[in-house]
C-alpha cells in the first residue's frame, strides 16, 4: 500500500476528512520553503508540492501568480528535489509533487525515480498526461514504489472512470468542475453524486479537487459528501493588499488554521500548535 494512501485512510479513521494541502515550491520566496513546508506538516496528512511552470494549464490565476514569483527566483524541480534530499528536518506527511509533463522531460524521466526516492516523495501528479501517454512514467516510478495519481472528472464514463481508478496510486483525483483550480463555488448535488460514483469505482482513496474551500455547502468532506478533503492554498491580495487563507476557517480545527495561515503569512509569529 501506498504511503499516501495509508495517510489519508488514517487520518479518515480518526473522523474527519483528510487534507491534502498544497504549496508552491519557492514561493514566497526561496529561503522559505523547507520553513513553510515544516509548517504545512503540522496540520496537513499529505503534502503537495508544486513544481513552478511558465504554463500551468490546470490552475487558475493564484497559482499562477505564484509559480510566476518563483521561477522568477530560479525554481526548478532540480532544486526542489535537491532541497529536499538535503534537508535536516521534513514534515513525517507524506510528500507528493505537482508537475506538468516538461519539467519531467527536462529532468529525464530515467532519472526522476531514483532522484525522487532519495528526496522522500512519494507520489507524483502530472495533469498533463493522460493515461494513454503515461506508461514510460508509470513504468520508471514503480521501480521506486512512487505513486502516479490519475485523474476523473464529472463527465469520465463509467468504463473509463474504472480504468483510471484501478490505475491510480496513493488517491484518485476527482476534479469538481471544467475549468482551472481557485473558483469558489458551491458543490451541486449532481456533483456529490459523482463523488459517489468515483467511491464506487476506486480502490484508492478519493480526494476531490478544483474549487474546493470548506467542507461546508455540501463539500467534498462534509456528511453529504463523504469524500477525501484536498485543500489548495495560495497567496491572493485582499482588499488591503494582504495575503488571506483560501479555506473558510470553519472547515479546520485551530491547530490546522494556526499552521495554514502561518504559511500564506511567513513573518507572522506562529501561535502553539499544541
Amino acid at each position: 500500500m501506498s504511503v499516501i494512501t495509508d495517510a489519508i485512510r488514517t487520518a479518515k479513521s480518526r473522523g474527519g476528512p483528510a487534507i491534502v494541502a498544497y504549496l508552491t515550491a519557492g514561493f514566497p520566496t526561496k529561503e522559505q520553503f523547507l520553513t513553510q513546508l515544516n509548517a504545512i506538516g503540522t496540520a496537513a496528512d499529505v503534502i503537495e508540492i508544486g513544481v513552478p511552470f511558465t504554463d500551468p494549464m490546470a490552475d487558475g490565476a493564484t497559482i499562477q501568480r505564484s509559480s510566476r514569483v518563483a521561477l522568477e527566483q530560479g525554481v526548478s524541480l532540480r532544486w526542489i528535489l535537491d532541497q529536499l534530499t538535503t534537508a535536516r528536518d521534513k514534515p513525517k506527511a507524506p510528500l507528493l509533487l505537482m508537475s506538468y509533463l516538461n519539467p519531467l522531460l527536462a529532468f529525464g524521466i530515467d532519472k526522476l525515480p531514483a532522484a525522487m526516492s532519495r528526496a522522500g516523495v512519494s507520489g507524483i501528479i502530472v495533469p498533463d498526461l493522460p493515461y494513454e501517454e503515461c506508461s514510460d512514467l508509470r513504468m520508471a516510478l514503480s521501480k521506486e514504489d512512487i505513486a502516479l495519481v490519475q485523474f476523473v472528472t464529472p463527465v469520465t464514463p463509467d468504463d473509463r472512470m474504472k480504468m483510471l481508478c484501478d490505475a491510480s496510486g496513493g488517491f484518485i483525483y476527482a476534479v469538481t468542475m471544467t475549468g482551472t483550480t481557485g473558483k469558489n463555488v458551491t458543490v451541486p448535488q449532481e456533483v456529490l453524486n459523482y463523488f459517489q460514483r468515483v467511491r464506487e469505482f476506486s480502490p484508492v482513496p478519493v480526494c476531490a479537487g478544483f474549487g474546493i474551500r470548506s467542507r461546508a455547502g455540501g463539500a467534498p468532506g462534509s456528511a453529504r459528501g463523504r469524500c477525501d478533503h484536498r485543500l489548495r492554498l495560495g497567496r491572493s491580495a485582499g482588499a488591503a493588499g494582504k495575503p488571506r487563507l483560501l479555506a473558510q476557517k470553519s472547515a479546520l480545527s485551530q491547530r490546522q488554521r494556526v499552521a495554514l495561515h502561518w504559511v500564506l503569512m511567513p513573518r507572522a509569529t506562529p501561535k502553539s500548535l499544541a
